[in-house]
């Protein structure tokens, strides 16, 4: 597949993956700069020729998340309810990422990620009420997590300025926003959801990356599926509907090597 024919393919994957969200999001910029780049990069000499030399590359990561969860409400759940509760929906909002990128090189086509982050992240829980008024109550679940994710990265052959690869890997995740030890006593009748602090992810993705003159430039798509049920059970009708909340989020980096 030509870079340009790949760099289309995932930008339909962004569109399609975002929805609603895409225009609040200046991927199209990106996406130009990107195709622009690409363009030069075939014409051009090679850059750092000797990159791929070193066995270890440091950089940074910057990235726009969207986070959701997948959850599953309790079964017959109109009828555990007196008042009505119908459905339950969980929307995506979108955050930011900022981390430290060290792979290490293993073989030719093959390196090991480790990229340490801070993620900035919002969830929100929309519960809808039926029966003489009808009425939606959203519960807005804010995150700041340190994800400490490992990969294995499958490279394919260098192209001029331009090389693919596909990834998979695991993630261990901390909250640090959790409010699992807040006292349900204290919060004046605002329940909160609350969520543990502590998670396990799997992950895979995909990305192209550019050798410009002084540095590697990447663009990566990766969704990362939580394992582990989120949900801390208490006396209000926002726990109780639910069975299990799981965490999902969809990442768009871009990445800086040296």
């Amino acid at each position: 597949m030509k870079p340009e024919a790949f760099i289309y393919t995932m930008y339909k994957s962004l569109q399609w993956s975002f929805g609603s969200q895409w225009k609040s999001i200046p991927i199209a910029f990106l996406f130009l700069l990107v195709c622009t780049g690409s363009a030069k990069s075939q014409t051009s000499d090679m850059n750092l020729p000797n990159y791929n030399h070193a066995r270890v590359h440091f950089g940074f990561i910057i990235a726009i998340n969207s986070t959701n969860f997948s959850l599953e409400p309790i079964a017959n759940l109109a009828g555990h309810f007196a008042d009505s509760l119908k459905t339950i929906r969980s929307a995506p909002e979108t955050g930011f990422n900022l981390g430290i990128v060290s792979e290490l090189k293993i073989g030719k086509y093959l390196k090991i990620r480790f990229v340490p982050d801070l993620a900035f992240a919002q969830r929100d829980l929309a519960y809808s009420f039926m029966g003489i008024d009808t009425f939606t109550v959203t519960k807005k679940i804010a995150s700041t997590f340190l994800d400490f994710p490992v990969d294995l990265k499958l490279i394919s052959k260098r192209l001029k300025n331009f090389e693919a690869y596909i990834m998979a890997g695991g993630k261990y995740i901390t909250d640090l926003a959790s409010q699992r030890s807040v006292n349900e006593s204290l919060l004046g009748g605002n329940e909160v959801v609350r969520l543990i602090r502590n998670d396990y992810a799997y992950e895979a993705g995909a990305g192209v990356e550019f050798y410009l003159p002084y540095f590697k430039f990447g663009l990566e798509l990766k969704l990362s599926e939580g394992i582990r049920n989120l949900l801390i059970k208490d006396n209000t009708v926002y726990t109780q509907s639910l069975e299990y909340l799981k965490s999902k989020v969809f990442l768009v980096s871009l990445t800086f090597e040296g």
